[in-house]
């Protein structure tokens, strides 16, 4: 790992990596960004473009209009500390920031979040480290 993509906070690679624009779009809609951009650490489950895209048709829209519902929706992929994939596999739940608890397993060798499934793990920034998902998480 080197030293420049670890000066980087997970609110800048998530911007960076192009993969995450609409998470991006949903986090500054709900003005969650300097939240996510402070010291933390925090945990984010980073469901992709793709993702959302799997959404029924206006999902986003909606959510994207009611700032309450997204709030819950996008804290609810976000866990206090700095959770390395080697320490979620030990882990049967955690505690979102949203409140309620995410459900944590491994299937086959894949480690599930809900019923998300991690793509990418332990990409680490300055305040945390971000696990890429491949379904949006709904509280």
């Amino acid at each position: 790992m080197d030293a420049i993509e670890v000066a980087k906070n997970v609110v800048d690679i998530a911007v960076e990596d192009g993969r995450f624009k609409t998470l991006v779009l949903a986090l500054q809609t709900a003005r969650l960004v300097d939240t996510l951009v402070g010291d933390g650490p925090f945990t984010i489950f980073a469901p992709t473009d793709a993702a959302f895209g799997a959404l029924p048709e206006g999902t986003v829209d909606s959510l994207l209009a009611d700032i309450p519902a997204l709030t819950d929706v996008l804290t609810y992929h976000v866990v206090a500390g700095s959770v390395l994939a080697e320490q979620v596999t030990g882990l049967s739940s955690a505690t979102t920031l949203q409140g309620s608890d995410i459900v944590v397993s491994v299937v086959d060798g894949n480690v599930m979040i809900d019923n998300a499934t991690v793509v990418i793990p332990d990409i680490v920034g300055s305040n945390g480290v971000i696990h890429v998902i491949d379904e949006v998480l709904l509280p």
